[in-house]
């Protein structure tokens, strides 16, 4: 049985986290519709279990349900579309360096694959260790490291611009 109090503490945990784990599961999906829906699952989840968790690491429990749900989604759509780039019409064009290195890196990470963009995502975004990466995706270190390695010689190659624009800020 929830206690009003585990109700309330739940409710200002979810409010305080939902956006970080949205962005989080925005840039492992590329998809906003689709990274809105894992996060609900997630916190979901959490809400189940709140009692267990809150007094442990409620946050790393969610990213991992959607760093996994979203594994065992592209598992089973991998054969359907290796990778969707879209040029989507209603962004309007901004002529700031933040819009245009925002549109650059959003292409970037939609040529890595989806293990990849994970890597990238969870290490560089969510600031996450090798070993706690590895964790979250069920893999080890070394796999982390090479996936890392192998995701920035793509994210170079993918977006030579905005390697220029980061030595630009410098």
């Amino acid at each position: 049985m929830v206690t009003e109090g585990d109700e309330e503490s739940f409710t200002r945990w979810a409010g305080e986290r939902q956006l970080a784990l949205l962005r989080t599961a925005v840039l492992l999906t590329g998809d906003h519709h689709r990274a809105e829906d894992l996060v609900q699952d997630a916190l979901t989840q959490v809400a189940v279990r709140w009692r267990r968790l809150r007094d442990q690491r409620p946050e790393a429990y969610a990213r991992q349900v959607i760093v996994r749900a979203n594994i065992s989604w592209w598992r089973k759509h991998r054969r359907e579309s290796v990778v969707e780039v879209r040029d989507d019409a209603r962004v309007v064009a901004a002529s700031d360096a933040a819009s245009d290195r925002r549109l650059l890196l959003d292409r970037a990470l939609a040529a890595l694959t989806p293990r990849q963009r994970a890597v990238v995502v969870l290490r560089y975004y969510d600031d996450l260790s090798e070993r706690e990466t590895a964790e979250l995706l069920g893999v080890g270190v070394g796999t982390v490291k090479s996936q890392t390695s192998l995701s920035l010689r793509r994210l170079r190659e993918a977006a030579p611009e905005l390697v220029e624009l980061l030595e630009d800020l410098r």
